[in-house]
């Protein structure tokens, strides 16, 4: 089984062989959104009836929808019938006690154009543009399974360039921690549907940490290519993704440069390469900025305004900070399905450590990236809710947040790489449970979306009633768990297998060497603890 740590043979030049990575990592969470894809009902997803309505359109050439301009109106589009009434599939949408045996079947030969309705009328159409195409060649629900699977790959193509990045890192252990941690069960959820949400997700963690790779090689972009092409690929994608998209970007950005510092970003642009791709992104953020602007995408948001102060919202909003870490985990549904508590601990947990190690690591240069996160994650929802309250209502929910969370979470890890990570047997049996436990909680939150599915979430416990249920999704809710515990644990191996292996490049001491100095006066000599790389530093 391959490993995610670069082998042996690659210790001259750590940030080649991030291919067989990539290729591992994609097949591995690949599969996994296309379970999540196949698990969750259609329209079972936030919003999933309109992106589906929006992604049909766009696919027929119709980037916009017909509008009064009136605030939150439903824009009007022309897309096949069974995608045109495919709302009537929200039948147990906030009803956690109803199954999905309430819908009406989707007729496949239903195919005629008709007028439809869609709150993202007037999003931006790149990430519409891949994921309609089904619906112009197949009918039914086949058509919207297979959207959602190239929802779902295209995210997990992202997501693996995460993981090959944060493996070309040096030290790149902690840094493989973070991108597992960061890939929650809601991520891979929210992947597996028709929602352009994951997909600024992912390209939020990938900006972040191809950045991270492209300023830790600025002495030798010519061994980074791969990343500055990745790099530009995910920014101009994130850029077009969703209305607050642009400003993850900067912030994105921002948070690599802190970490390794403005000199290292100054020195990428004497490369021909970089401004390449600095042109390319500069290009597709200018056309969502556009975008933006002309096809005033605020404007489908629904609204109830109320008249709450933004100040008192503001207020409210620091108050609740905590209550969105839920999401941040995952809630099934349309937010009506929390994970359990055991799936909230575990991720909670993880969230905790990996942060607390990241804000005490040393050096402190490579924290600055979470003093510029920290508090902006904080901050942010309170700002723009405050700011809309008026207009549009309470409108903020968890999951907007996610690229940013996300970005965080990396951020700790890469601020964390250098912490002494010796092999011993303790560290291996605390590596190998701690994977079994985020495997487990993977794998509770599917059962427990599959329990609300197939016979419901009522007040006895009901889980032998599965065996009986009233609703299946494809292949059967139990060829489906067995499918999705081979692919954790496969996932779970190969992870396992990366932080435990001892190659070359990461047997060399990396962490502390004993130095010794003398004492004044003739004092004794004291062993010093230094860096690899040179002397530890506070700054």
């Amino acid at each position: 089984m391959p490993s995610l740590v670069t082998p042996p043979h690659r210790e001259q030049n750590p940030r080649r062989g991030q291919l067989p990575v990539f290729v591992v990592a994609f097949v591995i969470l690949g599969l996994l959104t296309t379970i999540w894809s196949l698990a969750s009902p259609i329209m079972s997803l936030p919003d999933e009836p309109a992106h589906t309505i929006k992604a049909a359109a766009v696919a027929r050439g119709q980037f916009s929808g017909e509008s009064t301009g009136v605030q939150g109106e439903l824009l009007k589009v022309r897309v096949p019938g069974y995608i045109a009434d495919i709302r009537s599939q929200q039948c147990y949408a906030f009803k956690v006690f109803e199954t999905p045996a309430c819908a009406p079947k989707v007729d496949p030969a239903d195919r005629g154009l008709t007028t439809g309705e869609t709150s993202a009328g007037n999003y931006n159409p790149v990430y519409y543009i891949l994921v309609g195409l089904p619906s112009r060649v197949m009918g039914g629900e086949g058509a919207i399974y297979t959207m959602r699977i190239i929802s779902g790959l295209l995210n997990a193509a992202i997501l693996a360039s995460v993981f090959a990045a944060a493996s070309a890192l040096r030290r790149p252990r902690m840094p493989l921690i973070a991108a597992a941690v960061a890939t929650t069960p809601g991520v891979l959820f929210l992947s597996g549907g028709i929602n352009p949400n994951a997909l600024e997700i992912t390209t939020a963690a990938a900006v972040f940490m191809h950045l991270c790779v492209i300023l830790e090689g600025a002495e030798h972009l010519r061994t980074v290519r791969w990343n500055i092409a990745a790099l530009a690929v995910a920014a101009s994608l994130l850029a077009n993704t969703r209305p607050l998209s642009l400003l993850w970007l900067v912030l994105a950005v921002g948070a690599a440069t802190a970490a390794f510092g403005v000199r290292r970003f100054v020195l990428i642009l004497k490369d021909k390469f970089v401004w390449l791709a600095a042109g390319v992104t500069a290009l597709s953020c200018a056309f969502a900025l556009y975008w933006l602007l002309t096809a005033k995408s605020f404007d489908s948001l629904l609204a109830s305004p109320t008249e709450i102060a933004p100040d008192q919202a503001f207020a409210t909003m620091l108050d609740r900070t905590f209550n969105y870490v839920i999401e941040y985990v995952g809630v099934l549904g349309w937010l009506d399905t929390p994970a359990p508590a055991a799936v909230q601990m575990t991720w909670v947990m993880a969230f905790g450590l990996l942060l607390l190690v990241g804000l005490t690591s040393r050096p402190v240069r490579g924290r600055w990236g979470l003093a510029l996160l920290v508090p902006l994650v904080i901050v942010l929802p309170a700002a723009l809710q405050a700011s809309t309250i008026q207009s549009l209502g309470w409108i903020w929910q968890g999951r907007y947040l996610m690229a940013l969370v996300v970005v965080l979470l990396l951020a700790a890890g890469v601020a964390a790489r250098f912490i002494p990570f010796r092999i011993t047997p303790w560290k291996k049996s605390a590596v190998r449970w701690s994977l079994v436990l985020m495997g487990l909680a993977h794998l509770y939150l599917m059962l427990f979306g599959f329990r609300r599915y197939t016979v419901g979430i009522i007040e006895r416990t009901n889980w032998t009633e599965m065996f009986d249920p009233t609703w299946q999704p494809p292949f059967t809710w139990q060829i489906l768990t067995v499918a999705y515990i081979a692919v954790l644990a496969a996932g779970g191996f190969v992870l396992y297998r990366s932080l435990v292996s001892s190659p070359a490049i990461l047997r060399r001491r990396p962490s502390l060497e004993v130095a010794v100095r003398t004492a004044p006066a003739g004092g004794s000599r004291v062993p010093e603890p230094v860096d690899s790389q040179g002397p530890a530093r506070s700054g």
